[in-house]
Formats: structure tokens, sequence, C-alpha cells
């Protein structure tokens, strides 16, 4: 007999008593794990929480804060009458001079584009600016949404200069970066500034956010290895979907 996916099935998970690790993180981590490999897909139900802590043996207040970790990443939802649900795993990108497209690509996702402003024209005293622009040059103000596993992620604005410019079609097909590298444009520097900001209406709608949703924001400038601009970015990110992750390293 098959079982619905949305039905709750248990899951091999082991607490490790003797670890300095609290026993909430270590379900946490279990959990996640089985999320992210697809052992418990979106739209899975967990099994209830008297149910787990018995089967684990622990106290339902420390199932209820492994479980209350990944709702607060945005993994797990609760849903008065259906239960702790699955919802999309969220996308952790390392901070690097890498595209979203090819990111998706690389952690199993699959990214798709949908260009809402295509335009080509006179640029503006910041876009002259900006993009080191000379007399006469025109660029692309393109506006995009960036779907992972088929819900909006992020809002991409991008001023590129026009003499470099991809076409539409080649940025519905991938991402920004992959389409000038294949016009032998590579980007070799960039500077970028991290911040946050609450959804509006025009951000609210695109991704399918409550207006006032907190979303993470990135400005970024990126150089071609002759020094010139190749783009100017401005993008949004849905906060519950999306996070930065740096690495450090003692000096």
């Amino acid at each position: 007999m098959s079982v619905s996916r949305d039905v709750a099935a248990p899951l091999e998970i082991t607490v490790d008593r003797s670890s300095a690790t609290p026993l909430y993180l270590q379900l946490a981590g279990a959990i996640e794990e089985a999320v992210r490999s697809g052992v418990l897909p979106p739209g899975s139900r967990l099994e209830n929480e008297l149910a787990l802590a018995q089967r684990l043996g622990l106290s339902r207040p420390t199932v209820r804060q492994g479980i209350q970790e990944l709702v607060d990443k945005g993994m797990l939802v609760r849903k008065r009458g259906v239960g702790t649900q699955v919802v999309q795993a969220p996308v952790h990108r390392q901070v690097a001079l890498t595209s979203l497209y090819d990111d998706l690509r690389t952690a199993g996702k699959a990214p798709r584009t949908e260009i809402v402003e295509y335009r080509i024209g006179r640029p503006g005293p910041e876009a002259v600016d900006r993009l080191q622009l000379g007399p006469g040059e025109q660029v692309l103000d393109l506006l995009r949404v960036r779907y992972a596993d088929g819900e909006p992620l992020a809002v991409m604005r991008n001023m590129v200069p026009e003499r470099i410019a991809p076409s539409r079609e080649a940025l519905a097909a991938t991402g920004l970066y992959a389409s000038l590298r294949e016009r032998g444009i590579a980007t070799v520097l960039a500077q970028e500034r991290i911040g946050a900001t609450v959804a509006d209406e025009e951000h609210a709608e695109l991704l399918g956010e409550e207006l006032g949703a907190a979303l993470l924001t990135m400005e970024r400038t990126a150089f071609a290895n002759d020094g010139s601009v190749v783009e100017v970015g401005r993008h949004v990110y849905r906060a519950s979907r999306y996070s930065f992750e740096v690495t450090l390293v003692d000096s």
C-alpha cells in the first residue's frame, strides 16, 4: 500500500546524550538533513511532537525547541489542523563572485528566470557614473524574478552596458554571468554590499510575500579583467528562503 507524502512518517533519528551538542540541536540537525536529502520532500508532515518525544525518549519541550529551530529557518511551518509541515528548503549561498543561477544549479535546485523588464535606452546620470559609460553609449535596464524549484526567490535589477548586453532570450535561458561568459566576458572582481529591507508592494507581489516581510538585499558592481564595469545589480531575496554564508579566517 502506498503512503501519501503528506502523511507523517517516523524518521530514523539517533541522539547522543554524551555529546556536547544540545539534544534539541541534534534533533534539528537530523530533521534538516532529511529535508535537504529529500527524505522529507516539501509538503511532508512530521510526526507530532508527543509521538516524536516518546519515541526518542526526549522531553516535549526539547522536541518543540528543535522543531522551532527549523521553523525559524523557514524549513518547517506549523499549520493549525495539519501539524508541522516541510516547506521549500532555503538556499544558503557563499559570498563569492558567482551568479545566483549557477549557485542554484550547484545546490541541486531548478532555477527559472522571468524577465519582467528588458529595456535598452539612454542612461541616466547614475548609470553613466557607475557603469563608466562613454558619450553616446546606451544601457540595458533589466528586471528579473529568479525562481528555485518553482518558487520565487529573488527580484534582480541590473544595469549592463548595451555593448555587451545579452539578449532577452539568453537571459531567460540562463544567468547573466553565464550569458556574458558566452560572449567572452568574464568578471574577475566585484564590490558588494549586503543589507536588509522589508517588502514594498512591488516586491511583495513579485515574491509572493506579505507586505512588510523581511528581505535581504545585495548591491554589486562587477568588473572585467580590463577594469571595465560589467554590471551594476540591486537584488532582494526572501529572507525566509535565502541566506548568505561567509567563512572567516583568523589573521
